[in-house]
């Protein structure tokens, strides 16, 4: 571009920039960036994504309290990364009360991924002049994932640390010095002590050399001079692997709590698929004109800059092999948009677009079509109907703003129309705008990210709502550790779940973040979602004593349990709305009062109910039944039997609730009933569009002891 070209480009407010030293700008723009994003940050109550959070908050207030990374009690290592719990950690070491420790957390979060704007500086810097460099590090923390800093999540150490190994790669290719190489591996390692996904810039190291070549147009041998690069690169592995090898342990081991994804088969087919979902959506996050500036210097290397080609060839590997990464993932795993796990390129892109103004919007004119119709059409091969739901509040935050213009109006099947059409005009308009108005892109672009925070961040399916939702399904006190409060966060509590249709699993999550005394997790059938250091009880039928696998009792000061689990203790505390209590159990043995056979989650049961009844002294036993229209066509009947001879009969409404009492007659300082319903009903047959395959007779809704 000619000097003239360069000098309309630069108008007067840049000018000014040079005015002001630029680590006073950069500076600035971190702290402005953390303070926006610690206030968006308490306006999120609660933790959401879960079990993540659950995670890397029991990782650091293991670590602020005994030194050691440990999850519900037990070991964990570092499986989960080391960096981000290390990071957070002092806010559990400064406050004793989790509320406070919480919104401590949110203010290290702030900080630390605003700081993404340094390497984002640093990157743009190497290509552009330093007031276009400053423009790359306001678009890095612009984007809507920067979110994620009100959430206990790794996405906030890990996206400045993905930046500064970008930045490592992009300098190893320029001058490929053995120290530059050592810088690199450093730099990666770091990333991937923070997330394990950082292995992509493995392959991404070993291809970015070859497309350097290609962009060069230089031979084969010109590789010989990143020797360096791939000798520190094979060494580091090597010794990796071989500590991998010594400890007993395979080589996937390495991915930590990720090993299983590196032990699944994949279909390539699901993985294109995914793939190209991912570069669509990718396409629209970056507000499209990013994504074709890439594409479109990739059509000119001859027209670039050494530096401009070296960071193009780190940009294009890293995007390539992160693309894949992700696609496989989602492909098997969890069949959404990942953008969370891919957000971290964007600043790759901006820096793209910024040398793509600076250079004067070159483009080739064959590839140019090819780059602009993918820019402009691949939105439309997103699957918005299927993909827009409550899983895209977690982890694809640009479909919440697409959910609102659903909303608004416009047909889950439409959308895709909206949508190419959306990108083809800015398509349409990176291409047409003149040289002299090529800064006004970066503008649209912070317009863009300023017009979608209030529905990602407020809107009705927004992360706030989220994290209100998550709140209220798990705690409806008005104190968040109102167990801390009453029993001290040093106490011994063990949570105890008794399943998924009885109580809401956010109970069991949300009160063991918000309080350090709650540690042990147990359960009685199937896990709590999102496995991590659990035991599996048994009730012992003969004294109601409450088991490990093992046969082993189980011990506590205080336990944390809903109602059905009818443990034995005295109750000082409750969150009545959520039906569960806080019991204090004096270092005893976890100890039942009842036990169940029959009866499944949501209190129905079937033909016959079985109760027995552990150190029975009660005369009577008071039973609330109910039954449902939809399956009987007259009332329901109920008999009870005890000590060997009918104890009671009683007939249950269609609609309402109905109560008896039965005599209890003891043996051996047990009470054993037996229920029986006179009929049984299956949903599926009787309602019209049930899938209920269950044999089902009366619901059981409450047991109350008289004396």
């Amino acid at each position: 571009m000619s000097s003239q070209a360069a000098a309309r480009t630069r108008p007067a407010p840049l000018e000014l920039v040079r005015a002001v030293p630029v680590w006073l700008w950069l500076g600035g723009l971190v702290l402005a960036s953390a303070i926006v994003r610690y206030g968006f940050a308490r306006r999120m109550v609660a933790p959401w994504i879960m079990i993540d959070e659950i995670l890397y908050s029991e990782l650091a207030k293991s670590l602020a309290d005994t030194g050691r990374f440990l999850i519900r009690e037990e070991p964990a290592g570092g499986a989960l990364g080391l960096v981000y719990p290390l990071l957070i950690s002092p806010a559990y070491l400064l406050f004793e009360r989790v509320p406070d420790a919480y919104a401590a957390v949110k203010a290290i979060n702030a900080v630390a991924i605003s700081l993404a704007a340094v390497p984002a500086y640093l990157l743009a810097r190497r290509v552009v002049q330093p007031g276009l460099a400053l423009v790359a590090a306001l678009l890095a923390v612009s984007v809507p994932s920067m979110l994620y800093a009100g959430t206990v999540m790794t996405e906030n150490a890990f996206y400045p640390l993905f930046l500064l190994a970008a930045l490592a790669l992009v300098r190893a290719l320029e001058h490929p010095t053995a120290r530059r190489s050592l810088a690199l591996l450093g730099a990666v390692a770091l990333a991937f002590l923070t997330r394990a996904q950082a292995v992509v810039f493995l392959p991404a190291i070993v291809t970015a050399p070859l497309l350097l070549v290609l962009l060069e147009r230089g031979g084969l041998r010109v590789l010989a001079r990143f020797r360096a690069l791939y000798a520190s690169l094979a060494a580091a592995l090597l010794l990796t692997l071989a500590g991998t090898a010594a400890l007993g342990r395979p080589p996937v081991a390495l991915l930590g709590a990720y090993r299983s994804v590196g032990e699944q088969h994949y279909e390539l087919a699901e993985i294109a698929r995914w793939l190209l979902y991912h570069v669509a959506e990718l396409a629209l996050y970056l507000g499209v004109v990013p994504f074709l500036a890439l594409g479109l210097l990739a059509g000119v290397p001859s027209r670039l800059r050494p530096a401009d080609r070296a960071f193009l060839a780190a940009s294009l590997a890293l995007s390539a092999w992160l693309l894949l990464q992700v696609a496989a993932f989602a492909s098997r795993h969890s069949e959404r948009i990942e953008e969370r796990n891919m957000f971290y390129l964007a600043p790759l892109f901006f820096v793209a677009l910024l040398v793509w103004i600076e250079r004067g919007l070159p483009r080739a004119r064959t590839g140019a079509v090819a780059v602009a119709a993918l820019a402009a059409l691949s939105p439309a091969a997103i699957p918005f109907g299927r993909l827009i739901g409550v899983s895209a509040q977690s982890d694809t935050l640009l479909l919440l703003a697409w959910w609102e213009v659903h909303e608004a109006g416009v047909a889950l099947d439409r959308l895709w129309i909206v949508a190419a059409l959306f990108a083809s005009v800015l398509v349409a308009v990176a291409l047409t705008v003149p040289v002299r108005s090529a800064l006004d892109l970066p503008l649209v672009l912070l317009a863009a990210y300023a017009a979608v925070v209030q529905p990602i961040e407020a809107g009705n399916h927004g992360v706030r709502s989220a994290s209100i939702g998550a709140l209220f399904q798990g705690i409806t006190r008005p104190e968040r550790d109102w167990i801390d409060r009453r029993v001290g966060p040093d106490a011994d509590v063990a949570a105890i779940w008794s399943g998924g249709g009885r109580v809401d699993r956010l109970v069991i999550n949300e009160n063991e973040f918000f309080n350090r005394s709650v540690g042990r997790l147990y359960h009685f059938g199937e896990e709590i979602p999102g496995g991590y250091a659990q035991t599996a009880l048994q009730i012992d039928p003969e004294d109601g004593l409450l088991r490990d696998a093992g046969g082993r009792r189980v011990t506590a000061r205080y336990a944390l349990t809903d109602d059905s689990v009818a443990l034995a203790g005295e109750e000082i505390a409750r969150d009545e709305r959520k039906g569960i209590a806080l019991l204090a159990l004096h270092g005893g043995p976890l100890r039942t009062g009842r036990l169940l056979r029959g009866l499944y989650d949501d209190l129905w049961a079937g033909r016959a109910l079985d109760l027995r009844l552990f150190r029975c002294r009660a005369e009577a036993l008071k039973v609330t039944l109910e039954s449902d229209k939809r399956l009987f066509g007259r009332p329901q009947v109920v008999t009870a039997r005890s000590g060997g001879r009918t104890a009671g009969r009683v007939r249950v409404a269609r609609e309402g609730r109905t109560s008896f009492v039965v005599p209890l007659r003891p043996r051996a300082g047990r009470c054993d009933v037996r229920f029986t319903a006179a009929r049984t009903a299956i949903p599926a047959r009787v309602q019209p569009g049930s899938t209920d395959g269950r044999r089902l007779g009366v619901r059981f809704v409450g047991f109350a002891l008289r004396p």
